[in-house]
């Protein structure tokens, strides 16, 4: 995975205030949207675990519906490259001891007034250098400064701004990372194309996450981050960024989206959990957000994910996907604000 990203010009600090206003904040400028350029409905917004933060406005991207959007011209060829004869694989879960914490990516909460640290970035030219609450209560990927990703995400309850880090450590006091994105958990805008995130696709990990709680509650509203190993030189909307190894059209982008066909049966058999997470896999689809092993789709490190599950979704075929054509959702380039489909 290749990461970047420089400030977005002095980010401001934003004023902690309530929670509940924050909220009306964004309702109200998502309403108005929706009454001025016919994008999405909104639908009823999930909120951040432990905070009143939502995962971005609604009627965006990664909550759109994508189960009757056309299959992109170009999907045979990408799963033929993409080692389609493999199963899924859940990147998550319990780790059995090979590493201190379970697999997956962790979230960490913080209020307004945590310690802020200077972080130095390897691709300083795509980061935001701005501070960020790293610290010694800092949930790092695969356990504090070990070996692998490291992704950290962070959201400041107070502010409800995100911040991600990867190849995140800290060495004689000094905490330094791969690259660093700081979001607007009430904004819609994307960052500066061609500049990367602690993603190589240049998206927000966080709203790509399978949490335990919506998994148990059975209702995933949104799109599942996975990886594959070989990437074209190219992205797409809204993925700003690539990290590929290929100049080839037949290998998928950074940011391509994929959905379990409407012709898999999900069996009756299955556990409620497993059911819920191949339901959204039909209506919202998987995100090809970085390069990795192909087909290992990311959830929460979380001690409460089951094994019963982690074996009912390495039986599902990566066969049994196609990808999708998103492209007629766009209202800007510059924005994962999406239209109601035709």
């Amino acid at each position: 995975m290749s990461p970047e990203t420089s400030s977005p010009a002095a980010r401001r600090q934003r004023v902690p205030r309530p929670y509940a206003c924050a909220a009306a904040t964004a309702a109200l400028a998502a309403a108005v949207v929706v009454a001025t350029l016919g994008v999405a409905p909104a639908q009823a917004a999930s909120k951040v675990p432990g905070t009143d933060c939502l995962f971005f406005p609604p009627g965006n991207w990664f909550q759109a519906d994508v189960s009757k959007l056309p299959v992109h011209k170009r999907s045979a060829a990408w799963m033929e490259n993409m080692s389609s004869d493999r199963n899924l694989h859940p990147d998550f879960g319990p780790s059995f001891g090979e590493i201190p914490v379970p697999y997956g990516i962790p979230i960490t909460i913080v209020d307004g007034d945590h310690k802020r640290v200077e972080v130095k970035f390897f691709y300083a030219s795509q980061s935001d250098r701005v501070r960020y609450p790293l610290g010694g209560d800092t949930k790092v990927e695969g356990g504090q400064y070990k070996s692998g990703d490291r992704h950290t995400v962070i959201v400041d309850r107070d502010s409800c701004t995100l911040y991600e880090t990867w190849a995140t450590s800290k060495k004689k006091g000094k905490w330094s990372a791969g690259s660093g994105a700081v979001w607007d958990l009430d904004s819609d805008k994307l960052r500066k194309d061609g500049w990367t995130s602690a993603d190589a696709a240049g998206l927000p990990i966080l709203p790509l996450l399978l949490r335990y709680e919506e998994v148990a509650a059975g209702k995933v509203d949104h799109a599942i981050r996975f990886t594959t190993d070989v990437t074209d030189k190219s992205y797409l909307w809204p993925a700003r960024h690539q990290a590929g190894s290929v100049n080839d059209p037949d290998f998928p982008p950074m940011g391509a989206r994929f959905r379990l066909k409407a012709s898999f049966k999900i069996s009756k058999s299955l556990r409620k959990d497993t059911q819920a997470v191949l339901r959204a896999m039909k209506k919202y689809g998987l995100v090809l957000a970085d390069n990795g092993s192909p087909w290992y789709f990311q959830g929460t490190s979380d001690t409460r994910w089951k094994n019963g599950l982690m074996d009912e979704l390495k039986q599902i075929p990566a066969s049994a996907f196609e990808a999708v054509d998103t492209s007629s959702l766009m209202v800007s380039k510059n924005s994962m604000l999406v239209k109601t489909p035709d």
